[in-house]
Protein backbone atom coordinates (compact mmCIF):
# COMPACT_ATOMS: atom_id res chain seq x y z
CA UNK A 1 0.00 0.00 0.00
CA UNK A 2 3.19 2.26 -0.93
CA UNK A 3 0.04 5.20 -2.45
CA UNK A 4 -0.94 5.36 1.24
CA UNK A 5 -0.04 8.16 3.53
CA UNK A 6 0.41 7.92 7.11
CA UNK A 7 1.00 11.09 8.92
CA UNK A 8 2.59 10.47 12.26
CA UNK A 9 2.47 13.43 15.19
CA UNK A 10 4.93 12.91 17.81
CA UNK A 11 7.05 15.45 20.12
CA UNK A 12 9.51 12.50 20.54
CA UNK A 13 12.04 11.89 18.16
CA UNK A 14 12.81 7.90 19.51
CA UNK A 15 9.08 6.88 18.85
CA UNK A 16 8.79 9.11 15.56
CA UNK A 17 11.79 6.60 14.69
CA UNK A 18 10.25 3.22 16.13
CA UNK A 19 7.04 4.39 14.14
CA UNK A 20 8.75 5.22 10.98
CA UNK A 21 10.51 1.90 11.26
CA UNK A 22 7.32 -0.02 11.57
CA UNK A 23 5.63 1.61 8.80
CA UNK A 24 7.80 2.99 6.23
CA UNK A 25 8.34 -0.55 4.83
CA UNK A 26 4.19 -0.57 3.66
CA UNK A 27 3.39 2.92 3.70
CA UNK A 28 4.33 6.08 2.82
CA UNK A 29 4.15 8.88 5.93
CA UNK A 30 5.38 12.46 7.23
CA UNK A 31 5.88 13.38 10.60
CA UNK A 32 5.03 16.22 12.99
CA UNK A 33 6.46 17.13 16.10
CA UNK A 34 3.57 18.98 17.47
CA UNK A 35 -0.06 20.02 16.92
CA UNK A 36 0.89 23.20 14.96
CA UNK A 37 2.60 21.28 12.09
CA UNK A 38 0.11 18.52 12.27
CA UNK A 39 -2.30 20.92 10.94
CA UNK A 40 -0.36 22.72 8.58
CA UNK A 41 0.29 19.73 7.24
CA UNK A 42 -3.06 18.18 6.84
CA UNK A 43 -3.99 21.77 5.05
CA UNK A 44 -1.66 21.11 3.09
CA UNK A 45 -2.06 17.46 1.78
CA UNK A 46 -4.07 14.49 2.07
CA UNK A 47 -3.09 11.67 4.82
CA UNK A 48 -5.13 8.47 4.85
CA UNK A 49 -4.73 8.37 8.74
CA UNK A 50 -3.22 9.77 11.71
CA UNK A 51 -1.52 8.83 14.49
CA UNK A 52 -1.47 11.47 17.18
CA UNK A 53 0.51 11.98 20.40
CA UNK A 54 -1.63 13.42 23.09
CA UNK A 55 1.35 15.07 25.83
CA UNK A 56 3.25 17.35 23.26
CA UNK A 57 4.22 21.01 23.34
CA UNK A 58 3.23 24.00 21.52
CA UNK A 59 -0.92 22.02 20.57
CA UNK A 60 -1.64 18.54 22.25
CA UNK A 61 -3.15 15.83 20.81
CA UNK A 62 -6.44 16.77 21.86
CA UNK A 63 -6.30 20.50 21.33
CA UNK A 64 -4.96 19.36 17.71
CA UNK A 65 -8.22 17.31 16.93
CA UNK A 66 -10.59 19.47 18.26
CA UNK A 67 -9.12 22.14 15.71
CA UNK A 68 -9.39 19.59 12.99
CA UNK A 69 -13.02 18.60 13.80
CA UNK A 70 -13.81 22.22 14.20
CA UNK A 71 -12.40 23.20 10.90
CA UNK A 72 -13.00 20.13 8.83
CA UNK A 73 -9.69 19.85 7.89
CA UNK A 74 -9.88 15.96 6.72
CA UNK A 75 -12.64 12.70 7.41
CA UNK A 76 -9.71 10.45 7.71
CA UNK A 77 -9.24 8.21 10.57
CA UNK A 78 -7.56 10.08 13.54
CA UNK A 79 -5.61 7.60 16.46
CA UNK A 80 -5.01 8.65 19.91
CA UNK A 81 -1.65 7.49 20.83
CA UNK A 82 -0.70 8.06 24.84
CA UNK A 83 0.83 6.38 27.49
CA UNK A 84 -2.11 6.36 29.46
CA UNK A 85 -3.42 2.91 28.77
CA UNK A 86 -6.46 2.39 31.63
CA UNK A 87 -10.19 2.05 30.04
CA UNK A 88 -11.18 4.81 31.47
CA UNK A 89 -8.48 6.74 29.24
CA UNK A 90 -9.62 4.87 26.22
CA UNK A 91 -13.45 5.99 26.75
CA UNK A 92 -12.36 9.35 27.23
CA UNK A 93 -10.22 9.77 24.06
CA UNK A 94 -12.67 8.07 22.09
CA UNK A 95 -15.91 10.48 23.64
CA UNK A 96 -13.26 13.67 22.39
CA UNK A 97 -13.66 12.18 18.88
CA UNK A 98 -10.17 10.14 17.73
CA UNK A 99 -11.79 6.86 16.08
CA UNK A 100 -9.25 4.76 17.98
CA UNK A 101 -7.26 4.37 20.78
CA UNK A 102 -3.37 2.61 20.99
CA UNK A 103 -1.15 2.44 24.02
CA UNK A 104 2.43 3.14 24.70
CA UNK A 105 4.62 1.50 23.73
CA UNK A 106 3.16 0.26 20.55
CA UNK A 107 3.29 -3.17 19.16
CA UNK A 108 4.82 -2.98 15.74
CA UNK A 109 1.72 -5.73 14.64
CA UNK A 110 -0.78 -3.83 16.68
CA UNK A 111 0.33 -0.46 15.03
CA UNK A 112 0.53 -2.40 11.57
CA UNK A 113 -2.95 -4.03 12.24
CA UNK A 114 -4.94 -1.12 12.95
CA UNK A 115 -3.25 1.04 10.37
CA UNK A 116 -4.47 -1.36 7.91
CA UNK A 117 -7.78 -2.15 9.20
CA UNK A 118 -8.88 1.93 8.75
CA UNK A 119 -7.31 2.05 5.61
CA UNK A 120 -8.63 -0.96 3.96
CA UNK A 121 -11.59 0.47 5.71
CA UNK A 122 -11.15 4.10 4.44
CA UNK A 123 -13.50 5.31 1.18
CA UNK A 124 -10.96 7.40 -0.23
CA UNK A 125 -8.70 6.43 -2.70
CA UNK A 126 -6.13 8.90 -4.34
CA UNK A 127 -7.24 9.95 -8.17
CA UNK A 128 -7.70 13.45 -9.75
CA UNK A 129 -9.86 14.56 -7.81
CA UNK A 130 -9.72 12.42 -4.26
CA UNK A 131 -13.37 12.20 -4.61
CA UNK A 132 -14.83 9.14 -6.43
CA UNK A 133 -15.21 7.04 -3.17
CA UNK A 134 -16.87 9.18 -1.07
CA UNK A 135 -20.78 8.40 -0.78
CA UNK A 136 -23.01 12.14 -1.91
CA UNK A 137 -24.75 11.46 2.22
CA UNK A 138 -23.42 10.54 4.59
CA UNK A 139 -26.23 9.06 5.91
CA UNK A 140 -25.02 8.39 9.48
CA UNK A 141 -24.75 12.05 10.34
CA UNK A 142 -28.31 12.76 9.63
CA UNK A 143 -28.98 10.08 11.82
CA UNK A 144 -27.45 11.44 14.32
CA UNK A 145 -28.76 15.14 13.89
CA UNK A 146 -32.27 13.42 13.70
CA UNK A 147 -31.96 12.17 17.52
CA UNK A 148 -31.93 16.13 18.56
CA UNK A 149 -33.79 17.72 15.75
CA UNK A 150 -37.31 17.17 14.97
CA UNK A 151 -37.87 15.68 11.27
CA UNK A 152 -38.93 19.29 9.85
CA UNK A 153 -35.99 21.43 11.14
CA UNK A 154 -33.77 18.77 9.75
CA UNK A 155 -35.34 19.32 6.36
CA UNK A 156 -35.27 22.81 6.62
CA UNK A 157 -31.38 22.62 7.69
CA UNK A 158 -30.74 20.81 4.48
CA UNK A 159 -32.36 22.59 2.24
CA UNK A 160 -31.47 25.88 3.38
CA UNK A 161 -28.23 24.40 2.76
CA UNK A 162 -28.77 23.38 -1.02
CA UNK A 163 -29.78 26.79 -1.23
CA UNK A 164 -26.87 28.75 -0.29
CA UNK A 165 -24.20 26.07 -1.49
CA UNK A 166 -26.16 26.83 -5.02
CA UNK A 167 -25.69 30.38 -4.77
CA UNK A 168 -21.91 30.12 -3.73
CA UNK A 169 -21.12 27.62 -6.61
CA UNK A 170 -22.89 30.05 -8.56
CA UNK A 171 -20.71 33.11 -7.01
CA UNK A 172 -17.59 31.20 -7.34
CA UNK A 173 -18.46 30.99 -11.14
CA UNK A 174 -19.07 34.16 -11.78
CA UNK A 175 -15.52 35.07 -9.31
CA UNK A 176 -13.45 32.75 -11.94
CA UNK A 177 -15.02 34.01 -15.35
CA UNK A 178 -13.68 37.66 -13.90
CA UNK A 179 -10.19 36.74 -12.38
CA UNK A 180 -11.50 37.79 -8.93
CA UNK A 181 -9.65 35.04 -7.53
CA UNK A 182 -8.74 36.64 -3.90
CA UNK A 183 -12.61 36.23 -3.32
CA UNK A 184 -12.84 32.40 -3.83
CA UNK A 185 -11.76 31.05 -1.05
CA UNK A 186 -13.75 32.82 1.42
CA UNK A 187 -16.70 30.97 -0.15
CA UNK A 188 -14.94 27.29 -0.47
CA UNK A 189 -14.40 27.98 3.22
CA UNK A 190 -17.69 28.66 3.74
CA UNK A 191 -19.11 25.88 1.41
CA UNK A 192 -16.49 23.33 3.09
CA UNK A 193 -17.44 24.28 6.46
CA UNK A 194 -21.34 23.09 5.78
CA UNK A 195 -21.03 20.25 3.70
CA UNK A 196 -18.51 18.91 6.40
CA UNK A 197 -20.97 19.61 9.21
CA UNK A 198 -24.12 18.12 6.92
CA UNK A 199 -21.94 14.64 5.74
CA UNK A 200 -21.81 16.04 1.64
CA UNK A 201 -18.75 13.70 1.89
CA UNK A 202 -18.10 14.30 -2.15
CA UNK A 203 -18.66 18.13 -2.35
CA UNK A 204 -16.66 18.65 1.17
CA UNK A 205 -13.74 17.01 -0.14
CA UNK A 206 -13.53 18.55 -3.63
CA UNK A 207 -14.44 22.13 -1.49
CA UNK A 208 -10.56 20.80 0.47
CA UNK A 209 -8.88 20.28 -2.38
CA UNK A 210 -10.14 23.30 -4.36
CA UNK A 211 -9.55 25.44 -1.93
CA UNK A 212 -5.80 24.19 -1.34
CA UNK A 213 -4.88 25.22 -5.19
CA UNK A 214 -6.30 28.85 -4.51
CA UNK A 215 -4.32 28.91 -0.76
CA UNK A 216 -1.09 27.00 -2.94
CA UNK A 217 -2.31 30.16 -6.41
CA UNK A 218 -2.61 27.64 -8.61
CA UNK A 219 -5.22 28.81 -10.77
CA UNK A 220 -4.68 26.26 -13.79
CA UNK A 221 -8.14 24.28 -14.50
CA UNK A 222 -9.96 26.00 -11.64
CA UNK A 223 -13.42 26.30 -13.83
CA UNK A 224 -13.27 22.61 -13.76
CA UNK A 225 -12.81 22.54 -10.20
CA UNK A 226 -16.63 24.65 -9.92
CA UNK A 227 -17.79 22.05 -12.10
CA UNK A 228 -17.46 19.63 -10.13
CA UNK A 229 -18.96 21.29 -7.26
CA UNK A 230 -21.79 21.60 -9.04
CA UNK A 231 -21.98 17.90 -9.91
CA UNK A 232 -21.42 16.89 -6.60
CA UNK A 233 -23.83 19.44 -5.72
CA UNK A 234 -26.64 18.18 -7.79
CA UNK A 235 -25.73 14.69 -7.01
CA UNK A 236 -25.80 15.81 -3.34
CA UNK A 237 -29.55 16.96 -3.61
CA UNK A 238 -30.91 13.75 -5.76
CA UNK A 239 -29.38 11.58 -3.03
CA UNK A 240 -31.71 14.04 -0.42
CA UNK A 241 -34.55 13.57 -2.62
CA UNK A 242 -34.54 9.77 -2.30
CA UNK A 243 -33.98 10.34 1.71
CA UNK A 244 -37.59 8.93 3.28
CA UNK A 245 -37.89 12.32 5.18
CA UNK A 246 -38.25 14.17 2.19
Amino acid sequence: MKNKRVLIVDDNALNRKVFENIIGYSYLFDVATNGLEAIDLIKRAHYDIILMDIQMPKLDGISALKIIKAENLTLSPIIAISAYSNQADRDYFLSTGFDDFMAKPVRPRDLLEAIHHYVSKSTMVEGNTGTEHYSDLDESIMEKLMKYNTIENIKTVYLDFLEEAEGLVEEIKYLIENNTFSEIHEKLHILKGNSGTLGAQKLFKASVIFENKIKNADFEGIMQENLLLEKHLIAFRKNLEEQKIF
